[in-house]
């Protein structure tokens, strides 16, 4: 079937651009702020050719799975705005579990898993299922004349293949014994994101945003190491905070807040040597 919006998405004024197969979603997205599109638009497909992670590391999107990235044209305060890549994580969270059927999730190496949830939010934009990468999100932005800003919110997904020549474990929904397609799954995230936006954008939105996706956050209160630049800090997940920043406690007592860094959880985070 073709892709579409779920009605509560085109409710809320959202619009849909779906390819069969593209570089890049998100710089297609933002190509279409640059050319005057006014955003609240989807642009979906099924298969990405030229697709980015987090540094500029490559994400493949193979036939089958899903590459969207949500358009949003407005006058951004950009750190806030940044917080939208956990809006677009719970999102994803919600939509996966209204596609996955009940069944067996198993636990793999890097997890920090074992709280209940099925699919796990990593800070700050990854999406696992028993440990396993399921799926990722990118958020990019380009400043447009009169003072506004392009904001492309890219989420890929698993949906019925996964990298295997990764130094990480990864997992697909095919894999978990889910048969929905990238188009299924794509009406409940457009329906999940539309509700979660509106919580967001709302009186004390963030604060509503940062506690249900602590409700899904993988590694709360186990031992993790986050590689900085030029260093490794180690403790305990603690939480994150009120602007959505990594928080852990190292073995002396301190604390310390993090902004960016990759995160790693379990045997990872307790190897002596450097991640």
């Amino acid at each position: 079937m073709p892709f579409s919006l779920a009605p509560t998405a085109a409710q809320d004024g959202y619009r849909l651009e779906a390819h069969d197969s593209v570089g890049s979603t998100n710089a297609l997205a933002l190509d279409r702020a640059r050319a005057g599109d006014p955003g609240r638009l989807w642009v979906v497909s099924k298969r990405q050719e030229s697709g980015r992670g987090r540094r500029g590391r490559a994400w493949a999107t193979p036939e089958g799975n899903l590459a969207a990235t949500l358009l949003l044209v407005e006058g951004f305060d950009l750190q806030r705005a940044a917080t939208l890549g956990f809006v677009a994580g719970l999102s994803l969270g919600d939509a996966l579990d209204a596609v996955m059927p009940d069944g067996r999730v198993a636990i793999a190496l890097d997890g920090g898993g074992g709280r209940g949830a099925r699919f796990e939010l990593k800070w700050p934009n990854d999406v696992l299922s028993g440990g396993a990468k399921m799926a990722g999100i990118l958020l990019e932005s380009s400043l447009l004349d009169g003072g506004r800003a392009a904001l492309a919110v890219g989420i890929g997904v698993n949906v019925v293949a996964y990298p295997q020549d990764v130094p990480y474990p990864a997992t697909s929904l095919r894999r978990l014994g889910a048969d929905a397609d990238a188009e299924t799954l794509f009406v409940a995230l457009s329906d999940a994101w539309s509700r979660n936006f509106r919580v967001w954008n709302g009186p004390g939105g963030l604060g509503a945003i940062r506690r249900r996706w602590l409700e899904r956050a993988a590694g709360l209160g186990s031992e993790v190491a986050v590689q900085l630049e030029g260093r490794v800090e180690r403790g305990v997940f603690e939480t994150i905070d009120e602007e959505c920043r990594f928080v852990i406690r190292t073995d002396s007592g301190a604390r310390v807040t993090i902004a960016a860094g990759d995160v790693h959880f379990g045997a990872v985070a307790s190897a002596a040597a450097g991640i």
